[in-house]
């Protein structure tokens, strides 16, 4: 199915329903886990304005390694713990960080990064598939609603994939 550019509501409920509709349109037919992941890398990438870079980072034995992404090429391997996305993963919790620069131990995909939402991906059994990764140039881009609607979307996510080779 070809993309057609959306207009996206500034209402923040309103817009995360709209991306939740173009999600499920544009992962429908979706063969593969990285098929699913990459079409959602790019409608998020798309739809989020304000960010540099939007990714998959799945979890490989104690390692979270690089998915499909949208931006800059990236890191491509981070151990457990270590950054957002690890502190993410240890914690089975979202993370808002609205100062990247002020978090130990972050580990930039983008240097021109300010802030950074990542989230994770969660299987039936309750483990971590994978986490989804957003930043942003903007200090303070994302906020605790945005967390609870890209809760949200993850869960539909890893719901998705959770059957998918």
């Amino acid at each position: 199915m070809a993309y057609t550019p959306v207009a996206y509501p500034d209402d923040k409920p309103a817009f995360y329903q709209v991306l939740r509709e173009q999600l499920a349109l544009h992962l429908a037919d979706a063969p593969t886990a990285v098929t699913a992941l990459a079409n959602a890398s790019a409608v998020l990438s798309d739809a989020l304005g304000d960010c540099n870079w939007i990714g998959f980072y799945l979890v490989r034995g104690d390692r979270l390694v690089l998915g499909p992404f949208q931006g800059k090429p990236a890191v491509m391997e981070i151990p457990y713990a270590r950054g957002v996305c690890g502190a993410a993963w240890q914690q089975k919790a979202t993370q808002v960080v609205r100062d990247v620069h002020a978090f130990a131990g972050h580990i930039a995909c983008d240097c021109a990064s300010a802030s950074e939402l990542a989230v994770p991906l969660f299987a039936a059994d309750g483990r971590v598939l994978g986490i989804l990764d957003c930043d942003s140039p903007l200090p303070a881009r994302f906020d605790e609603k945005d967390a609870a609607e890209m809760d949200a979307i993850a869960a539909d996510l890893a719901s998705r994939i959770a059957n998918l080779a």
